[in-house]
C-alpha cells in the first residue's frame, strides 16, 4: 500500500482539488491511503476564530460566515448544483464548529485550539471524497480522529502507538481508495487532538509505519526537497537523494519540507519518503531512504525566524554547571519552550528559542529568580549543513550577527531580522 500527503496548498481552491485528482489518475489510486490537511489558509482562519471567541469579539460570526463562504464557493465551483448533498453536509459541520463555541465550558486555551482547527481537515476530507466519488472513483473516507490514538497534550500530541497500530490496522482496508486527515487524531476521551503544526506529513508516517506501507509520497508545489528555500535564498538546487539521517538532521534544523517527526517511523520500517511535485507529477522528486547519501553535495541553507535569543549568567558571577543547565532545561520543558541553538561559557549560558506556545514571559520571569537574563525577540537563526567558506561569507553579508556557531558539519549564526 501506498500513502499520500497533500498539503493545504495543493487542495486551495476548486482548481487544486481537481488536480488532485488528476494526480491520482495519473500515479494510480488503487491500494492508496491519501491524507489531506486543511485547505489554503483554512488553518489560519480558524485560529483567528479562537482568538475572537476568547476574546467575546462580536466579529466571530461573520468570521466563521467568511470561512464557510469561501468553502461554499469552492463546493460551487466542483458540483455546479447546490442540490448535491456536499453542500448540506459542509453546511452541518460548521453548524457543529458553532454548537462547541456555544457549548464549551473550558478555559484552556489548548484544548479549544485542537477541537477547533480540526474543522479544517474535517471539511477538506469530506469534499475531496465526495469529489472523487462523482469523478468514479470509489473512496472510504475515514476519521483519522477513530484511528490515531493520543495522549491529552493538546496541540503536541503524542501518539499512542499500540493503540494507534491495532485501530488503523483492523480499520483500513488496504485494496481501496482511503481518504483521512493530517493533523489531527483523539485522546482517551474522545476529545479531539493535533500533532503540532505542519503535522500532516507526521500523520502519514503514522499510516504508512502501521500499514507496512511501500512507501509515503508528499506531494509540494516544488519539485522536492531543495537546498534551501527559494522564497529566502537565491539559486536553490534540487537534492536528488538524501539519506533518512540526513533529511532527520535538516529537518532539526528546521527544513520546512518534512517535518521533524515524519522520518523515525519511516526509518524504523525502511519505508522510503518521496517528495514530489503535484503540478508536474511525472518528476522523479526527492528521495529519502536508507544509506543514501546527499546528491548532489551541496552547502544546505535553512532558517527559522521569529526566534528568540537569551542569554542568562549567574547574579554571583559564578559558574554555570550542570546543576545549573539542569534547572534552566527543566524552566523551558515547564514553558513548552524549544531550544534550537546552545551555546555556553563558563559564566554565560545563550539558547536561541522558539516562543512558539506564548509562555516567554513567564519563562523569563521564573529565570530572573536566579539569574541575570537578557533577551531579544524576533531574531533570525541561520543554518548552513556541509558548509563552506563561499557559503558561509555570502550569508553573513549584511546581517548583523548576534551569536555564530561553528561545528564540522554545521554553520549557524544568529541574527536581527
Amino acid at each position: 500500500m501506498r500513502v499520500f500527503k497533500f498539503g493545504g496548498a495543493s487542495v486551495k481552491d476548486a482548481a487544486g482539488v481537481e488536480n488532485v485528482v488528476s494526480v491520482l489518475q495519473k500515479v494510480g489510486h488503487k491500494n492508496t491511503l491519501v491524507v489531506v490537511s486543511a485547505m489554503g489558509k483554512t488553518t489560519n482562519a480558524l485560529e483567528v476564530v479562537i482568538e475572537q471567541y476568547r476574546d467575546k469579539n462580536p466579529e466571530l460570526s461573520n468570521s466563521i460566515k467568511t470561512l464557510k463562504d469561501a468553502h461554499t464557493g469552492i463546493l460551487t465551483d466542483l458540483f455546479k448544483s447546490e442540490q448535491h448533498p456536499i453542500f448540506a453536509k459542509i453546511s452541518a459541520i460548521f453548524d457543529d464548529l458553532k454548537t462547541f463555541l456555544e457549548r464549551n465550558k473550558s478555559p484552556k486555551y489548548d484544548y479549544i485550539y485542537d477541537q477547533v482547527v480540526s474543522y479544517g481537515e474535517i471539511i477538506s476530507t469530506t469534499i475531496l471524497s465526495e469529489f472523487l466519488t462523482l469523478k468514479g472513483f470509489d473512496n472510504d473516507w475515514l476519521d483519522a480522529r477513530t484511528l490515531v490514538k493520543t495522549n491529552s497534550t493538546y496541540r503536541d500530541a503524542k501518539v499512542d502507538w499500540e493503540a494507534t497500530q491495532q485501530a488503523i490496522s483492523s480499520t483500513v482496508n488496504k485494496q481501496n481508495l482511503s481518504i483521512t486527515q493530517g493533523f489531527i487524531g483523539a485522546d482517551t476521551n474522545n476529545f479531539t487532538t493535533t500533532l503540532g503544526r505542519e503535522g500532516s506529513d507526521y500523520s502519514a508516517a503514522i499510516f504508512a509505519y502501521c500499514l507496512n506501507a511501500e512507501s509515503v509520497s508528499i506531494w509540494k508545489d516544488v519539485d522536492g526537497v531543495l537546498n534551501g528555500d527559494p522564497r529566502v535564498f537565491k539559486n536553490t538546487k534540487l537534492l536528488n537523494q538524501i539519506s533518512y539521517e540526513e533529511a532527520i538532521e535538516l529537518a532539526f534544523y528546521g527544513a520546512s519540507v518534512i517535518h521533524p517527526k515524519t522520518l523515525q517511523p519511516l526509518q524504523q520500517k525502511e519505508i522510503p519518503l518521496y517528495v514530489k511535485s503535484f503540478i508536474n507529477p511525472e518528476n522523479v522528486g526527492t528521495s529519502v531512504s536508507k544509506g543514501q547519501t546527499l546528491e548532489p553535495f551541496i552547502p544546505c541553507f535553512i532558517v527559522k525566524k521569529n526566534q528568540v535569543l537569551i542569554s542568562l549568567s549567574s547574579l554571583d558571577f559564578s559558574f554555570i554547571v550542570e546543576e545549573n543547565i539542569s534547572e534552566i532545561f527543566s524552566l523551558f520543558h515547564k514553558y513548552q519552550v524549544k531550544v534550537d541553538l546552545i551555546q555556553n561559557t563558563a559564566i554565560s549560558f545563550s539558547v536561541c528559542v522558539n516562543n512558539k506556545f506564548g509562555h516567554l514571559q513567564d519563562l523569563i520571569a521564573e529565570l530572573r529568580a536566579k539569574f541575570d537574563v537578557s533577551f531579544e525577540e524576533n531574531v533570525s537563526l541561520y543554518t548552513i549543513r556541509h558548509f563552506d567558506q563561499a557559503a558561509a561569507e555570502g550569508l553573513e553579508k549584511d546581517k548583523t550577527i548576534l551569536l555564530k556557531q561553528l561545528g564540522t558539519e554545521t554553520y549557524q549564526i544568529v541574527t536581527k531580522q
